[in-house]
């Protein structure tokens, strides 16, 4: 028996809630409860909707009462990214331009979450319109790393790591244009997930870049990412099957291509995370895959094809709000956006070309030969705050845009640790793979403990 209701994992919870030994409203007490104990380090919430939370919690009870089961997250306390339209709390994109807008209706995800009983509790900080961050010309603070509160969690699903890692949540709802999902689970210790490029609608997300944009989660665990996935996410894909239900499925048979070379020789890349990685490698090869490393197109390709369309894309976003309201933008986040008017159209043409070219060589010389991909998430672990106060913005390494240029899913699982904080790995698979996916990341954290561990108390009961 697990001592708080908001450490059961999700199917633990939704057997309880079924049974009846644990009710929603008191699962969302539970919650609550947690963000105003934690959340004062944390900073992943920008807004906690605890009236409304406990009035959906309570006509989740009374539905299970009535027989009614409305899927795997009736009655779970869920957040979402405030990026996401929401029709009855604060949507702000993270911007100062926003503070008092309350859209006129939910995004498409945020209604499939209410549809199927989910317990809408919040929303979540990112960085201001997902581009750069963190940056502290904001009215509100960036999200703290739960393992150690001067570092960054990544960005831009910030808050959406901060709340999975620090406990207030199990899973979230949040979105990957670059990494936005991978890296901050990476730096925090979570899961990130990463569907196909289409799976789920983004209508009522405010766009970065609309061709490059996904909607993903940051849960606990695989299973849980899994299940809030095939929450909301359009009809099963190539696998054929809902992500959760390939979960505890044998790995034998599967072929699994290492993409060593893209990370092991870089010089950013700390020795921790290769070893953390190959060791991943050598154990799914005990769980019955078969590893081989593979040749991928070089990774500086896909991160100079993915910037140009991003700052292309981005630009056109915002292109007349930048003309009204430019000056209460954050200093950073306007320098990224204005890069984009030295595109020319041949630069765009050319790279949406070579992206076309990417995406085919993927499919030809990886996914033709193998179910998955294994390689780094991030090259090093989080960032401290201190190294991003200066004018320009800061890069951190990271092997994630690739997917996102070719829009096939992918997964980060933590895989170690370097001087405390966490590491991770990156799975991806063939298009509509999420089902393989999945359950290759669910049987490599069963095999290990990474994911079971929890972050230093770094908080106290003021919240401070």
């Amino acid at each position: 028996m697990t001592e708080n209701p908001a450490d059961l994992p999700i199917p633990e919870a939704a057997a309880r809630l079924r049974d009846g030994s644990l009710t929603s409203v008191a699962l969302t007490e539970a919650h609550l409860d947690r963000i105003v104990e934690r959340d004062g380090a944390y900073h992943a919430f920008l807004h906690v909707a605890a009236e409304s939370a406990l009035a959906a919690a309570a006509r989740a009870d009374e539905a299970f009462e009535r027989g009614e089961d409305r899927g795997a997250l009736h009655g779970i306390p869920v957040a979402v990214k405030d990026l996401f339209d929401t029709a009855d709390m604060p949507t702000t994109y993270g911007s100062d331009l926003y503070v008092r807008q309350i859209p006129a209706e939910d995004a498409e995800v945020v209604r499939r979450l209410r549809l199927g009983g989910a317990v809408l509790i919040g929303k979540l900080e990112t960085y201001e319109f997902a581009m750069v961050g963190p940056v502290f010309d904001r009215s509100f603070p960036p999200a703290a790393n739960p393992w150690d509160v001067r570092r960054f969690t990544g960005g831009s699903s910030s808050g959406s790591a901060a709340a999975v890692a620090g406990g207030l949540l199990r899973t979230s709802v949040a979105s990957d244009t670059g990494g936005s999902v991978r890296s901050p689970a990476a730096y925090c210790g979570a899961v990130g997930f990463k569907p196909t490029c289409g799976r789920i609608p983004m209508r009522g997300v405010f766009p970065l870049s609309p061709s490059m944009d996904h909607v993903g989660f940051v849960s606990a665990s695989v299973a849980e990412a899994a299940i809030t996935f095939d929450a909301v996410a359009d009809p099963p894909g190539r696998d054929g099957n809902p992500a959760a239900a390939c979960l505890g499925r044998p790995l034998t048979g599967l072929r699994i291509g290492y993409a060593r070379e893209w990370f092991a020789g870089d010089p950013e890349t700390l020795p921790a995370l290769l070893e953390a990685v190959d060791g991943a490698a050598s154990l799914l090869s005990l769980l019955g895959a078969r590893i081989e490393e593979v040749t991928l197109p070089a990774a500086a390709d896909f991160e100079a094809v993915g910037a140009v369309i991003i700052h292309a894309e981005a630009f056109e976003a915002h292109r007349r709000q930048l003309a009204e309201a430019g000056d209460r933008y954050s200093r950073k986040v306007f320098q990224n956006i204005v890069s984009g008017l030295c595109l020319t159209p041949e630069d765009i043409s050319r790279a949406r070309q070579a992206a076309a070219r990417l995406r085919n060589r993927i499919d030809r010389t990886a996914f033709a030969d193998f179910d998955a991909i294994l390689t780094a998430t991030t090259l090093t672990p989080a960032i401290p705050f201190a190294d991003f106060t200066g004018d320009a913005a800061r890069w951190t390494p990271m092997r994630t845009i690739a997917f996102n240029v070719t829009g096939h899913p992918a997964l980060s699982v933590p895989c170690g640790f370097a001087g405390g904080l966490p590491l991770g790995l990156q799975l991806a698979a063939r298009a509509g793979g999420e089902a393989t996916l999945c359950q290759i990341g669910h049987a490599y954290e069963e095999a290990s403990d990474f994911a079971a561990s929890k972050p230093p108390r770094l908080w106290s009961n003021s919240g401070v």
